[in-house]
């Protein structure tokens, strides 16, 4: 069924409650403005309450994904994993900026890599700052923007590696193999692409020497189960993404028996590492879920799908490009996570080839890398920055963004064209 005359409105609540997640005006959480949002498409007989509860449900792996992936980090955080990994980095700098930025940048890859993005920029950024300050570097400026970056360049090494992978893909996910067959080369490509730009434009800041000796940190029983279980959970994961199995329940599982794990060890209560996970974080997605759901209501989806289809059949050869960057530089106006989600729905409708597909997820995943409103990773990066009592202005972040983000891009998604899968 296909609404008509609310159609204006759907769009209009739709693109303020969009705008609202992206501006945060007065400082107000983004989940607010998303779970508002939808309750005033429900409450005001916009959308019928099963279209809108069909749009919660359709998000269930993701939610229980992104938990899973929550708990695992805040266990390793409040048990000082990444403080350690950070330490050891700085240790092995010897007094080199350039040296501690490189070493910053593979810890960033790793993490973004095996926990996803939003914990790069959630748990790493006040370790890094922390490191940085340690080793009286100038500014820690340099170090905390490759927290932001790398959380974007790496974020389609695996499914695992961003929850937009999983709302893009959805029940189409592709088994490990595949995955790696059609995205490794374009992301290596991006994460190296990445660095080396980022190095670049950093290179002043990176003159002279940092301390080269910094307090040992210890990594206790809880911080060695963290590592364990994080350990563990990357395997699983990477089974279950070989497998072609939804991801959701095994993170879940994963999270809950490393607190379980540490907890048992350390003999403490559960409630602070609970109490500290960022759960409005699933309502904002929830909220999008029903919001994105509310525009293909109007019948967004249909017209995308034949707008998608009929480009593709116009420029074959150069479709790829052409979307892939369109869906680029569309994340900056919308933030990634909703078209993400309206990009699922269309992908999963649309009669494309996978390289079309894959265009679209590189766009939405590597695309953010421009400016600040482009994830909800980088998001979640500036609030940790915040509560660093640092801050890092948004034409300061696109002014880098225009250096970092279209060479990487068009490196993907060429290495992507060409390869003859």
């Amino acid at each position: 069924m296909i609404s008509s005359a609310g159609d204006p409105l759907i769009w209009t609540i739709s693109t303020l409650a969009v705008a609202g997640v992206i501006i945060r005006p007065f400082g107000i959480g983004e989940w607010i403005f998303a779970v508002v949002g939808a309750v005033i498409l429900v409450v005001a007989g916009l959308i019928p309450v099963a279209v809108a509860a069909h749009g919660i449900a359709a998000g269930f792996d993701v939610y229980l994904f992104l938990a899973g992936m929550m708990l695992l980090a805040e266990v390793a955080r409040r048990e000082g994993l990444f403080k350690y990994l950070a330490t050891r980095a700085a240790k092995s700098a010897r007094g080199s900026p350039r040296r501690l930025f490189g070493l910053i940048y593979c810890v960033g890859t790793l993490v973004t890599v095996f926990l996803s993005n939003d914990a790069t920029a959630v748990v790493l950024t006040p370790a890094v700052a922390a490191i940085a300050l340690a080793v009286e570097a100038p500014s820690p400026l340099p170090y905390l923007l490759i927290c932001a970056f790398v959380a974007n360049a790496a974020s389609f090494v695996l499914p695992i590696s961003n929850p937009a992978n999983l709302v893009v893909f959805g029940d189409a996910m592709p088994p490990l193999v595949d995955w790696l067959v059609r995205f490794a080369v374009p992301a290596v490509l991006a994460i190296v692409a990445t660095y080396g730009l980022l190095l670049w434009t950093q290179r002043k800041s990176l003159a002279g020497a940092v301390r080269s000796e910094v307090a040992e940190v210890e990594l206790g029983r809880g911080g060695r189960i963290a590592a364990i279980g994080l350990v563990l959970a990357a395997v699983v994961l990477v089974l279950a993404s070989a497998f072609g199995f939804p991801l959701g329940w095994p993170t879940a599982t994963a999270g809950l028996l490393t607190l379980t794990g540490v907890l048992i060890v350390e003999r403490r209560s559960p409630l602070p590492m609970v109490r500290a996970i960022s759960w409005d974080t699933l309502l904002l997605v929830a909220g999008l879920f029903v919001i994105v759901q509310a525009l293909e209501f109007t019948g967004l989806k249909a017209l995308l799908v034949a707008e998608l289809e009929a480009a593709v059949r116009a420029a074959p050869d150069l479709s790829v490009l052409v979307i892939g960057v369109g869906t680029a530089f569309g994340t900056n106006l919308t933030n990634n996570l909703p078209l993400g989600l309206v990009g699922g729905g269309v992908l999963a409708s649309a009669h494309v080839p996978d390289k079309v597909v894959d265009a679209v997820l590189i766009g939405i995943d590597l695309g953010p890398n421009l400016s600040v409103t482009g994830s909800l990773a980088t998001i979640l990066w500036l609030v940790a920055l915040r509560r660093e009592n640092l801050t890092f202005g948004s034409l300061g972040f696109l002014k880098l963004g225009i250096v970092v983000m279209p060479p990487a891009l068009l490196l993907a998604l060429l290495a992507r064209m060409f390869l003859p899968i």
